[in-house]
């Protein structure tokens, strides 16, 4: 296949058919082989979940907050590109006097 193939829902019928051929042979897990040490690490960054360990690591917790305040916060953490936990774990560290981790 060439490197500048089109995508696939872009093909006519018979350039699909000749981009996925090798899917229609019976066996094709005889061509399979064992992951290179940088396979390996990058299926495990891949199927790794949650958040990414920082200092010590996480603890969930639970907590109760007015409603307004969680949809201003989703607004702010939305513009600075940043998740829930990660701006509430930015205010906990500044209210500390630490930088969050």
């Amino acid at each position: 296949m060439s490197k500048t193939m089109k995508k696939y829902w872009e093909m006519n019928k018979a350039e699909l058919a000749e981009a996925t051929k090798e899917f229609d042979r019976e066996f094709i897990a005889d061509k399979a082989r064992p992951m290179t040490p940088s396979e390996r690490k990058e299926e495990q960054r891949a199927r790794r979940r949650g958040r990414p360990r920082v200092g010590k690591g996480a603890q969930k917790i639970h907590i109760t907050l007015e409603r307004g305040l969680v949809k201003e916060a989703d607004k702010l953490a939305r513009e600075n590109g940043w998740g829930r936990s990660e701006l509430i774990a930015r205010a906990l560290a500044a209210a500390i006097g630490r930088k969050a981790g």
